[in-house]
């Protein structure tokens, strides 16, 4: 049994990547263990495992004493003389008490271990496998739900959807094939744990990054995600080369590079504007779809009072305010919109200052781009 022993540890070094150090370390903890809780002992033991000779011995540590009262702990000085004469009382001495069924408890501790080790290592893998897709997109099957967390298989691991992090009235299938965002990789005493998300901003700048060549070989870059998952979203762009349309590079011909996202995220509207470094063209830009009339900047509280035509008033702020929302998160600016006449009344319009600025950004709700 010794012999398939060692031949098994050298295997798992080889193959498994675990350290032969640490295996025999572990074995010896574990035959430690395992001959004091079979033959009770308390006494203090060692054991000695020699891989030459494939044998496995137990040594216990006693005290020399003339009148022995704990067999287990204590040794007749007359027998230490036995085994040198050079034994005084109180001296500490090794004497071997390898029982006669030692193996048979041996190759139950070293399964044990072996096990253990063997589930550890594998853990350890998929957990240096998974650490580095945190933030990445992955795309897993379902395979099954229960009242707290949706599971996607994402092949050597089951992934964790919680409530909180999946898209409103997005139905969840068994079988059915989803991408996600990777939020977090943890590595618990339960081996690996990962959390996935459907509504977390991430998601759309990486399907951005999948779909659109020039947001993934940098020529266009991502300067905000604004997201309010299964409704609608904001994302700004910019390309540093003036020649490259970057809104039309992520709009794609017809509008096909943005429709796979679209379906992807069940029919979510997605707003694609034109990042730029002054606000009052990037604030316009994030109110797409509507038009603009002027922005007020206050630099001091970074705040912008935003003058829309009356008509299109309802268009700017949105149902619910989630447009206005949604422009205020992309940009980081606070935003107030009023109207024309709202605006003319307070003085803050003057007549033939109501130049529209160019629209340069993309809404899905521009049916003619599809």
């Amino acid at each position: 049994m010794n012999n398939q022993l060692f031949d098994a540890i050298d295997y798992l070094e080889k193959e498994k990547g675990i350290d032969k150090d640490v295996l025999m370390e572990a074995l010896e903890a574990a035959l430690i263990s395992a001959y004091k809780k079979n033959f009770k002992s308390a006494a203090n033991v060692r054991v000695d495992i020699d891989e030459e000779s494939a044998t496995m011995r137990v040594f216990s540590r006693k005290t020399v004493a003339e009148e022995v009262e704990n067999n287990l702990e204590e040794i007749s000085l007359e027998e230490a003389r036995e085994i040198d004469p050079n034994y005084d009382a109180e001296d500490v001495i090794e004497v071997e008490v390898t029982p006669r069924d030692f193996g048979r408890i041996a190759a139950q501790a070293a399964k044990q271990v072996v096990t253990q080790r063997v589930r550890e290592a594998e853990r350890g893998v998929i957990f240096s496998e998974y650490v580095d897709r945190e933030e990445d997109i992955m795309t897993g099957i379902i395979s099954r739900k229960d009242s707290r967390f949706v599971y996607v298989n994402l092949g050597k691991i089951e992934a964790k959807l919680a409530e909180s992090e999946q898209m409103p009235a997005e139905d969840y299938y068994v079988h059915d094939r989803l991408k996600v965002f990777v939020n977090k990789v943890e590595n618990t005493s339960k081996g690996p744990q990962i959390y996935i998300s459907r509504s977390h901003p991430g998601l759309l700048k990486r399907l951005f990054e999948m779909e659109v060549p020039e947001i993934y070989d940098g020529t266009v870059e991502i300067r905000s995600v604004a997201r309010e998952a299964g409704d609608r979203s904001k994302i700004s762009v910019h390309a540093d080369d003036p020649e490259i349309d970057a809104v039309g590079s992520c709009v794609g011909q017809k509008g096909q590079r943005i429709q796979v996202i679209v379906d992807e995220l069940k029919g979510e509207k997605i707003d694609v504007v034109e990042w730029s470094e002054d606000p009052v063209v990037y604030v316009s830009n994030a109110l797409s779809p509507s038009k603009v009339v002027d922005v007020l900047v206050d630099e001091a509280d970074k705040a912008t009072t935003v003058i829309v035509p009356d008509y299109q008033l309802s268009l700017a702020i949105g149902k619910r305010g989630q447009n206005a929302r949604l422009a205020a998160k992309l940009t980081g600016w606070k935003i107030d919109i009023k109207s024309e006449s709202q605006a003319r009344e307070e003085g803050l319009l003057i007549d033939g200052n109501e130049e529209e600025p160019d629209d340069d950004s993309y809404s899905d709700d521009n049916e003619d781009l599809f």
